[in-house]
């Protein structure tokens, strides 16, 4: 029996920070479940509902809504510390995190102590060539799950399993930290202290791939929610400047174990213009007036770390390249808004590198330095967009600004979002097809 619901995949369409937390919200209301499929706690999303913020790092955004069922999948790497604090955090603030609504892959990694420490301090020994990292241990607890050597969500069902591959474990990293002049850290210690939120967390593990398919035979439409960006896809991103893991829809299938053909629409947040946090390329930052006015208006700072992000203009040819390999429907185009008042807008069309013109993004680390933009340009309009709600009540030169995007990266635009509160949006498709 094939399934008869819709089950649609969100992912970011640039560098990240897009606004997926409020579209996967928006869109929630359709979903009977909403699945995180890759990434850690590394990821931001800012939810403003009735005025009120909440912030999500590991926990599905679909969190926040009654009746919905949120997954973590096997893709998701966990620090336990750092999800129990969220689930306190959204609990003081009204929210019901239980077994009921909320199931952990067994599947999932672990993010220990040792990660984030070892993640620390490469980023340290590195000097002038930082990736620019959380540190959060992200990065090193995904190789350690590719080397089989990582610890599972499922290994803290057994505490003589955890001792013994916790011991292993840091006997490898703690190598490195003798040898970068660091302490070692203790493996009884570690355990000791991640007894307590070890039992806390195992009434929530179960095999997500398994209620996944159950959701599926049942008809009902499944959302999967998507960290980061294609564009810091560990294979298709600026490498090395990326993310550990993979960006991409596909990932939703592999992340999760739901099988790749019963995924439907995909979905592709991105910004009205373009951002960036930490190192790597960025063609058409600009660090002019109009970038730091970006910024501002658009209270460009990380979820997670605080960091300021880079603002530029909106790179077409980027985000045309991040369609194609990401498996983009459409576009989820946001924060227009901030682009309200700007007298002159540019498009970045294609880039300039040394005497020949590129209409791609190179995979070559010492081209993406070199990239030049050549910009389009269009008049911006004027009145505010802010909160606005219909397509016909967009300014004319917003609605000229918006089809010209549709026609440079092939994708068509399925929603609009006017501001950070929930139903400041405008639907144009709807992808559970409604």
């Amino acid at each position: 029996m094939s399934n008869v619901g819709s089950n649609v995949v969100v992912i970011g369409a640039q560098w990240g920070d897009e606004g997926k937390g409020k579209i996967v919200d928006w869109l929630s209301v359709r979903a009977d479940v909403v699945a995180r499929f890759q990434g850690g706690h590394n990821a931001g999303h800012t939810l403003i509902i009735d005025g009120v913020k909440f912030k999500l790092s590991l926990l599905p955004s679909g969190i926040v809504r009654g009746g919905k069922m949120s997954v973590i999948g096997n893709g998701v790497v966990i620090d336990p510390w750092a999800l129990l604090k969220e689930i306190d955090i959204l609990t003081e603030q009204g929210v019901e995190v239980a077994p009921e609504n909320l199931l952990i892959s067994l599947s999932a990694g672990l993010i220990l102590p040792i990660h984030q420490k070892v993640d620390q301090v490469r980023e340290r020994l590195a000097a002038g060539g930082k990736i620019g990292t959380t540190g959060r241990g992200i990065g090193p607890a995904y190789e350690d799950k590719v080397a089989r050597r990582g610890l599972r969500m499922a290994d803290l069902q057994d505490k003589e399993t955890l001792g013994t591959r916790a011991h292993a474990l840091l006997a490898h990293h703690n190598v490195f930290l003798r040898g970068a002049g660091e302490d070692a850290l203790n493996a009884e210690k570690m355990l000791k202290d991640l007894e307590p939120l070890r039992k806390k967390i195992l009434p929530f593990l179960g095999e997500a791939w398994q209620y996944l398919d159950e959701a599926r035979k049942q008809g009902k439409n499944v959302l999967f929610e998507g960290a980061q960006g294609v564009m810091l896809d560990i294979d298709h991103g600026t490498y090395p400047y990326v993310t550990s893991s993979h960006t991409s829809a596909g990932q939703a299938a592999t992340g999760t174990g739901f099988g790749i053909k019963n995924i439907g629409y995909v979905l592709g947040i991105t910004k009205a213009y373009t951002t960036r946090v930490g190192e790597g390329p960025f063609p058409t930052e600009d660090s002019s007036e109009a970038g730091q006015r970006m910024g501002k208006r658009g209270h460009e700072f990380g979820t997670v770390t605080g960091r300021k992000r880079r603002c530029g203009w909106f790179d077409a040819v980027m985000t045309r390249q991040a369609a194609i390999v990401g498996g983009i429907s459409g576009m989820a185009l946001t924060k227009l808004d901030v682009l309200d008042g700007f007298e002159v807008l540019r498009i970045c069309v294609g880039y300039r590198l040394g005497e020949r013109e590129l209409t791609h993004f190179p995979a070559e680390r010492s081209a993406q330095a070199e990239l030049k933009p050549i910009y389009e340009e269009m008049p911006g309009w004027e009145g505010e967009t802010k909160g606005i709600r219909k397509w016909e009540e967009l300014p004319e030169g917003a609605r000229a600004y918006i089809k010209r995007l549709e026609e440079l990266t092939g994708v068509e635009v399925a929603s609009i979002s006017t501001s950070p509160e929930r139903e400041d949006t405008i639907l144009i498709l709807d992808p559970f097809g409604g």
